[in-house]
């Protein structure tokens, strides 16, 4: 590896650290605050809260609570089941990866991965450990970063900045966990507008792959609007089920007006004893270097396809929602859902599938609607609609 000790900027993002990962598996760029510095909000007060606009929900966090026995015991069963899929679809993105950028990434300019905290964060661990892997047909000198992404207010443009002016000279990938609307990817290309001017002295480190593609990574992508994804079904991704268990042990991370510094996470030193996050990381890496069967070569998009949108739109029509960040597409999508909002009802596309064991026993202990609407809402296999706290502000 280079001497990082040539570019002082890399020596002021190694000050960060990398919630409960390894240090070589990525640096996390946000500013780790202490929980009780962090209003804790009930559930139903902060659905209110939200849709009545009186605060967003980066202002705030539900402080987490260890998973219950039974929630452990099928993010088990979902790593059992999930295993093999997750490791060939890793070794398949590292794969592209390696074809894209073998000629253009070395030590001095390696490819940049920046993962949206936090769902992205699992998924660009392991491209990392991937990418590093001397002993494959896909390594590619890379280097790993989270950075956060918040609705409405976009990438945290202060990270963004510190990792350009560390890597001036290297191509730059988004990863992220999965898609559901495509919320998030438009997210991402409103932030990096201000970079798609050719002459802008960043745009290549950007644009890379042609003046308007957003090079957005994902393990699935059922929207349809990642540059470059492992599939476009919904499946039950292991690591969709738990939060920051199998994410770092980071919060969703918090907003920060960009004048005054990073945006903000808790680290929840308090669920070390029931952490997955390494253990996930190393169970997959163990499979994917167990591997026979050759990598594939994906595909990738210049445009966004939006496959879901007319679903989405049908939909908010039929239930009546102005407000689209109240429908909830995808399995990890749902469950969270249920998890850290107050859902409505939930929609199936099967009643027995067995990617949803954990949704259904989630709504069933919570006495939640569900409703099986068959191939109507596919590709998705499950749908959250939030409750309707106020009126809905379009």
């Amino acid at each position: 590896m280079t001497n990082h000790m040539t570019n002082p900027n890399i020596q002021k993002l190694e000050t960060y650290g990398s919630g409960s990962y390894l240090a070589s598996d990525v640096t996390v760029l946000l500013d780790i605050v202490d929980k009780a510095s962090v209003a804790d909000v009930p559930v139903s007060q902060k659905e209110a809260l939200i849709q009545s606009g009186q605060r967003h929900y980066s202002d705030m966090l539900t402080l987490e609570q260890a998973p219950t026995a039974i929630h452990e015991q099928l993010y088990q069963q979902a790593l059992e089941q999930g295993t093999t899929r997750t490791a060939t679809d890793i070794a398949n993105l590292a794969y592209r990866l390696h074809h894209t950028f073998q000629q253009t990434a070395n030590d001095k300019c390696p490819l940049v991965l920046v993962s949206l905290v936090r769902a992205g964060l699992p998924v660009g661990v392991l491209l990392q450990r991937a990418l590093t892997d001397k002993d494959s047909s896909y390594a590619v000198p890379s280097v790993h970063y989270g950075i956060s992404i918040i609705r409405d207010r976009g990438l945290d443009s202060v990270a963004l900045q510190m990792i350009l002016d560390a890597y001036p000279n290297s191509p730059i990938i988004f990863v992220d966990g999965w898609t559901g609307k495509g919320a998030i990817y438009q997210e991402l290309a409103r932030s990096l507008e201000v970079f798609s001017d050719p002459s802008h002295p960043y745009f290549a480190n950007i644009f890379h792959q042609g003046k308007d593609v957003i090079p957005l990574l994902t393990l699935a992508d059922p929207a349809g609007v990642a540059w470059l994804a492992a599939s476009e079904e919904d499946w039950l991704i292991p690591s969709g089920l738990l939060n920051s268990t199998v994410s770092g042990l980071i919060s969703r991370s918090l907003y920060t007006e960009p004048q005054s510094g990073l945006h903000r996470s808790v680290f929840y030193d308090n669920l070390v004893q029931v952490d997955h996050s390494l253990a996930f990381i190393d169970h997959i890496d163990t499979a994917r270097r167990a591997l026979s069967t050759p990598p594939q070569y994906l595909q990738t998009f210049k445009q966004p396809r939006y496959q879901t949108a007319a679903l989405i739109n049908t939909l908010a029509a039929e239930y009546n929602i102005s407000n689209r960040n109240r429908i909830k597409p995808t399995i990890a999508e749902a469950t969270r859902a249920i998890l850290r909002r107050d859902p409505e009802c939930i929609l199936l596309a099967t009643a027995e599938h067995p990617d949803t064991v954990l949704l259904r026993h989630l709504c069933a202990q919570r006495n939640i609607n569900i409703m099986v609407l068959g191939a109507k809402i596919l590709p998705y296999q499950a749908i959250t609609l939030i409750k309707q706290r106020v009126t809905d502000r379009s």
